[in-house]
């Protein structure tokens, strides 16, 4: 009779004779398992779409198949679907039951990033979700990324020059035992470029590219890319000006008639300040001031 028994298979990774493998698990009912399993492993071609890779009949409660970089690659989403039946009665077969898609290569999180132009650092973590396997016997157990920005810009502008800033060109992924989604990770920090412009909200995208990986697995692989939002923040202005009149920030007027050098402005939070030198201008017949130097860090 088709029913379902909550068989509820899962997809994990495993590194078996140095070579990445994907285990399906399922779960046999009590007391009387049906003897039988019939697993199809398929993989996502197109949205909506699988197409079938691998399939077995196994009395064992499990079912591998390899990431060999030809069936099953870097950045396939892969499925299991399990049918139990009684050895002898294949036409008295289980409902067929899907596992959860399970996403092969590397993933950012978060996967998306919404960041202001503050100077303020966000984490980005870069994880793999298959183990890093060791092809030599040498220290290659370890696959770089190389990363990079690029400003996508807003829909009227010519992509320019990038609108983010990574604490990293590089990032090794060294593996380490598979635990939730991360079978090997890595951190970098990302900062909104503060331009003193008001240029709207920008989009970019950070890239990586493994970089010249001894395993046949990762070589024609590209990762997913991460979009950036970095939202602008108004812009303001101060001016000192011929006998120095000073307009501040918030827009208070005054003149300074003092000779001498003077810090004109100071941020609280970046290495950022104004200094202006005054001299005298007005001779003996009146006191007064004017700017003749400027020097910013």
């Amino acid at each position: 009779r088709l029913t379902s028994l909550a068989l509820h298979p899962v997809i994990t990774p495993e590194l078996i004779q140095g070579r990445v493998h994907l285990k399906c698990s399922y779960s046999p009912p009590s007391p009387e398992p049906p003897g039988q399993y019939r697993v199809l492993w398929s993989r996502l071609s197109s949205p909506g779409k699988r197409e079938q890779v691998h399939h077995e009949t196994t009395p064992q409660p499990f079912s591998y198949v390899e990431m060999d970089g030809v069936n099953l690659r870097l950045g396939d989403t892969v499925f299991c679907t399990v049918t139990a039946f009684r050895r002898g009665s294949p036409e008295q077969q289980s409902l067929p039951e899907d596992s959860k898609g399970f996403y092969a290569g590397i993933k950012f999180l978060p996967e998306s990033l919404e960041i202001a132009e503050d100077g303020k650092e966000h984490v980005l973590t870069v994880l793999s979700t298959v183990p890093i396997a060791c092809p030599g016997q040498d220290d290659s157990c370890k696959i770089t990324l190389q990363l990079s920005t690029e400003d996508l810009g807003k829909s009227s502008r010519v992509p320019g020059p990038p609108d983010i800033a990574l604490s990293a060109c590089q990032v090794d992924l060294l593996p380490e035992p598979c635990s939730g989604s991360s079978c090997a990770a890595a951190t970098v920090t990302v900062t909104a470029v503060t331009d003193f412009a008001q240029d709207g909200n920008r989009v970019s995208r950070v890239s990586a590219q493994p970089v010249a990986p001894r395993d046949l697995l990762w070589r024609a692989y590209t990762p997913r890319d991460v979009k950036v939002t970095v939202r602008d923040l108004p812009t303001g202005n101060c001016y000192s000006f011929t006998d120095p009149h000073i307009i501040t920030f918030d827009g208070w007027r005054y003149d300074s008639y003092k000779i001498g050098t003077f810090l004109l402005c100071r941020s609280d939070s970046q290495p950022f300040e104004v200094h202006v030198r005054q001299w005298d201008c007005g001779g003996h017949r009146s006191a007064t001031a004017c700017n003749c130097g400027v020097a910013a860090r």
